[in-house]
């Protein structure tokens, strides 16, 4: 065989592996379930600009009547260890690229997680820094490795964290381990997130993916109709007087649907509820 010949297939494999190590966000329906993935091979899922984008739009289409919850995890046993730093010297020295990141980016994603009309469950494993702990902190259940890691140590970086990211991350972990990651640098182990109440659980690191599916499975067992009502209200709580007064208004709107009386009916007679 000449050497031509030899080398085409190599070039063939090689374009495979790239193609399949390429920074991204993936999502998987198992039936009322969805599974979303951050990638990006060899970081610990860093998130890239693009991976950003990719979130956003996998939540936006996560908005069927059928999905009942959602799991996001990270890739190779790392959830996220923060922003992919090798393209950052190509925006963040100028004001208007830094805030079209932040805000336009950055946000936009994290507004479609707390927006995500059903329960969102965090399977933390590794690395969970800066994007990470961003992410994670739209969840509503987080189950984390006893390995995993919490910080958010940009300050070694030399800047801060983007106000309304700042703002979700304390009102998630608390104010004094918000201000020790910010200030100091701080970076705290599993035990400290779940002391703190971040975290619902700690397993062992080989436990974590079986109790988050376990999780997930009696979620989407449960009253979806419930789940998505209990996640509006605690939205509006958050927001506020004027939006706890609207929340009111239409609070017992679910009196007469077929899942508030099948509930009802089906514990009266001592079975499972067909929801």
């Amino acid at each position: 065989m000449t050497a031509a010949g030899t080398a085409s297939p190599r070039r063939e494999r090689a374009s495979v592996s790239v193609q399949r190590e390429r920074a991204s966000v993936s999502v998987q329906r198992e039936g009322a379930l969805a599974v979303v993935t951050l990638s990006n091979a060899g970081r610990l899922n860093a998130m890239t600009r693009a991976m950003w984008r990719e979130l956003r739009a996998v939540f936006a289409g996560l908005d069927d009547a059928g999905l009942r919850c959602v799991v996001i995890r990270g890739e190779g046993g790392a959830f996220c260890a923060g922003g992919d730093i090798s393209e950052y010297p190509s925006f963040r020295f100028e004001e208007p690229s830094l805030r079209e990141f932040h805000e336009n980016e950055v946000w936009a994603a994290l507004q479609a997680l707390l927006d995500c009309p059903v329960p969102l469950v965090a399977q933390i494993e590794g690395a969970c820094m800066g994007a990470g702990i961003e992410i994670a902190s739209c969840c509503d259940i987080r189950i984390a490795g006893a390995s995993a890691k919490f910080g958010a140590p940009i300050a070694r970086l030399g800047f801060p964290m983007a106000p309304r990211e700042a703002a979700l991350v304390q009102g998630a972990i608390g104010d004094v381990l918000a201000r020790d990651m910010l200030l100091a640098a701080g970076v705290h182990g599993a035990q400290r997130l779940y002391d703190a109440g971040f975290l619902l659980q700690v397993l062992p690191d080989h436990e974590v993916a079986t109790a988050v599916q376990a999780h997930a499975d009696r979620i989407a067992a449960l009253a979806p109709q419930a789940a998505r009502l209990h996640k509006r209200t605690f939205a509006m709580l958050k927001a506020g007087a004027q939006s706890t007064q609207r929340l009111l208004a239409t609070a017992y709107d679910y009196a007469d649907s077929a899942e508030h009386r099948e509930g009802i009916a089906a514990f009266l007679a001592k079975r499972t509820p067909n929801f």
